[in-house]
């Protein structure tokens, strides 16, 4: 069963003085990029937080939020007087106003608060880590339904693959039938005279040449294999990324050995295919 890196998942707790959020949005990455905002009280666990988000998400690019409303009285933020009365007399001398204006101004200025830094509640932070394998287990399983649903189109083309891999068999016979009528009426066309023995040989090398046996078997191996590693337990995105290659390189072949315009046109189907395949496959983890 396959994953998106696509996903989102929020938890929220409420403490008898402060709200506790956890947001964890992901996109599609190559690899695992965590993009971290936490206050600063909580600075000293991000490694540990990062850590729980890498060993569950594996990959893509994490956007994670740990949001802290004081929903009581508690606060850990105080006015800087001193700085704010510096800010008000310098507002002062350069224009007049009132003190309340002066005030309201200097308040926006920087430093203006000052936070004490006190240690963390372990049950506080029990509680978050508590909230973390929540938000997770949430976008895991939004990860899980958005895969379910890629699944289901990688299906649906793979087996448009094969039914057009299907009419490049049924056709083949005609496309060296259409070869060999090609070459014998241009040897006709010459008016000269030839070894029929020899033109034989020549003609049976030259259609050797354009045999496609191998690259039809390899396809459609490729194609059962993709399949194969789409109903697996685990979700390998890169896998089927080097699969989906394969099987490219393999349609490229039996197109440029075609000399023949209606497999040349179900050759343009399987691409086609095959490229809205791999654009799926970038969100797949």
């Amino acid at each position: 069963m396959i994953q998106s890196m696509t996903g989102f998942g929020k938890h929220v707790v409420q403490l008898p003085s402060k709200k506790i959020t956890i947001e964890i949005k992901s996109l599609n990455s190559k690899n695992l990029d965590i993009n971290a905002r936490i206050p600063q009280i909580y600075r000293e666990k991000e490694l540990e937080l990062r850590k729980m988000i890498a060993d569950s998400l594996l990959r893509g690019k994490i956007d994670f939020g740990l949001y802290v409303e004081i929903t009581g009285e508690e606060t850990t933020s105080e006015i800087n007087e001193g700085v704010v009365k510096k800010y008000m007399e310098q507002l002062r001398n350069i224009a007049e106003g009132g003190a309340m204006k002066l005030l309201e101004l200097a308040l926006r200025m920087p430093d203006t608060l000052k936070s004490e830094k006190g240690d963390i509640d372990e049950q506080e932070y029990l509680s978050i880590k508590d909230a973390m394998k929540e938000a997770l287990l949430k976008i895991r399983r939004f990860r899980d339904t958005e895969g379910s649903v890629l699944e289901k189109d990688f299906k649906l083309r793979l087996k448009t693959l094969g039914n057009l891999l299907d009419e490049v068999q049924n056709i083949d016979t005609e496309r060296l039938e259409s070869i060999r009528e090609r070459l014998e009426r241009a040897l006709s066309e010459l008016q000269v005279e030839v070894d029929a023995n020899r033109f034989e040989q020549e003609l049976i090398y030259y259609l050797e040449k354009y045999d496609i046996t191998e690259e039809k078997v390899r396809l459609a191996n490729h194609l059962k294999y993709f399949e194969t590693t789409l109903n697996s337990e685990e979700s390998n995105g890169k896998k089927l990324g080097f699969i989906a290659q394969e099987i490219g390189r393999e349609i490229n072949t039996i197109g440029s050995k075609a000399n023949f315009a209606p497999m040349q046109q179900i050759v343009v189907q399987m691409k086609d295919e095959l490229e809205k395949i791999k654009e799926q496959m970038l969100n797949v983890l």
